[in-house]
């Protein structure tokens, strides 16, 4: 599947016509122009606010999310092209960011043993538990990947990573996760989805060769759509939080990049993935270690009683499509930041078509737990948080041959099983 998802300004008079009320909204020109102002001022916002010892904006990105670790050297250089060196007669040689979060160790992991050659980039900041992640970067270092401690919006290092290897692929996974953190932290999202892929983007469009990009979008692009299910050709234009305005953004920059550089550019609108090694701020999460600690747990409903439901997709699915995402990415066309014809421009979704209750989740919990929830209903608050989500993966299915098989039963079981064994069975409290 390939979809493809400025105006000069000037001192003038405009004419009140009935021809420009119709164009007002309903000419992609006019759409595509307001859009690449909104995003454009949300940069400008970031970089040239000024920052105040008070304001959690300023203070707090630059402590989470900028690397102070030293880099380079011949060790260092050594250990990386080791860790991307390609091992298998037809393999990719990979960069993942977000080597350190959930997705990104079992995809790095998943190359790694089909002979691929796998550099890890992360910053390992604190948005949650950093042992968490550390433990994650064990597990991959003991398969023989290294993780590069570093920042993407490093551009130094993000060069010299391109000048020791050249990446045939990059699987971008950094961000800025979760809907309602946005209300707190708003300019971590900012820095990390926006300026953090427009930096990565920088750096790869100026690469020769030009690698081919994969990167995570999100569900979280429908926002406020009520067309079920959602359909990569379905509206974007509502999103429902700033963490969806941000991924809905980054779809509208990656375009800009295939258009005028020639970067081939896939994006992956992940449907709330689950599993092993999963994100402590995940309902399945945080319901687990609450369950296990005599808690209350907080189950939302919408209005009129109205049922809350996802589209669980287990983590072993969407591995699975990052890596057929990446085996079927064409090459990039530019070479020196010049693009030399047409590139290839994708958006898939990956999820499991079959949405679930947030109440079934929270009882086949209990079963595998062997433990009774105590349960508080609350009402759907209006963070950016919506009501359900509905995958359609007939293009993926068509274009990348993605089939999911994990049921949510059986998903949760593995989740459980490693829980457990991971927190010493209530022992070791997750954080």
């Amino acid at each position: 599947m390939k979809e493809n998802v400025q105006s000069t300004l000037g001192k003038f008079k405009m004419e009140k016509s009935p021809y420009m009320h119709r164009l007002r909204w309903h000419s992609p020109i006019v759409k595509l122009t307001f859009w690449s102002f909104v995003f454009l001022g949300l940069i400008l916002v970031f970089f040239f606010r000024s920052p105040s010892t008070s304001s959690p904006l300023g203070s707090d990105v630059s402590r989470r999310s900028l690397s102070t670790n030293s880099w380079g050297g011949p060790a260092w250089e050594k250990r990386v092209r080791s860790s991307a060196k390609v091992r298998s007669r037809n393999g990719i040689s990979v960069l993942v960011t977000g080597a350190a979060g959930f997705v990104g160790t079992h995809v790095s992991a998943a190359l790694k043993r089909r002979g691929d050659g796998v550099l890890g980039l992360d910053n390992f900041n604190d948005y949650y538990d950093p042992t968490l992640k550390r433990a994650r970067q064990a597990l991959l270092e003991r398969s023989g990947v290294y993780i590069v401690e570093g920042d993407i919006n490093d551009k130094a290092l993000l060069e010299k990573l391109f000048e020791v290897v050249a990446f045939t692929h990059v699987m971008h996974l950094a961000a800025q996760a979760g809907v309602r953190y946005a209300m707190v932290n708003p300019g971590s999202y900012i820095h990390s989805n926006i300026a953090g892929f427009v930096s990565l983007l920088e750096v790869c469009k100026s690469a020769n060769p030009q690698p081919a990009i994969v990167w995570a979008s999100s569900s979280s692009v429908y926002g406020l759509n009520t067309k079920v299910p959602f359909s990569e050709k379905d509206r974007t234009d509502q999103p429902a939080s700033l963490y969806a305005a941000t991924k809905k953004a980054g779809e509208e920059i990656a375009h800009t990049y295939n258009h005028i550089y020639g970067l081939s550019l896939t994006g992956l609108r992940f449907f709330t993935v689950y599993g092993p090694w999963g994100r402590p701020d995940m309902a399945y999460f945080f319901f687990t270690k609450d369950i296990l600690k005599g808690k209350s747990i907080q189950i939302f409903e919408a209005a009129n009683h109205g049922t809350v439901a996802r589209d669980f997709t287990y983590i072993d699915d969407i591995v699975k499509g990052c890596l057929a995402s990446l085996d079927t990415a064409e090459k990039s066309t530019g070479s020196g930041g010049k693009k030399k014809g047409p590139a290839q421009l994708r958006v898939f979704n990956l999820g499991n078509t079959s949405p679930v209750p947030v109440t079934n989740l929270v009882n086949i919990l209990e079963r595998l737990l062997k433990v009774k929830a105590k349960k508080s209903i609350m009402k759907l608050p209006r963070n950016g948080d919506v009501q359900f989500t509905h995958a359609n993966i007939s293009s993926a299915r068509r274009e990348l041959g993605y089939k999911p098989s994990t049921d949510l039963q059986t998903g949760l079981k593995k989740f459980v099983k490693w829980y457990l064994s991971y927190y010493g069975e209530g022992k070791k409290s997750a954080k």
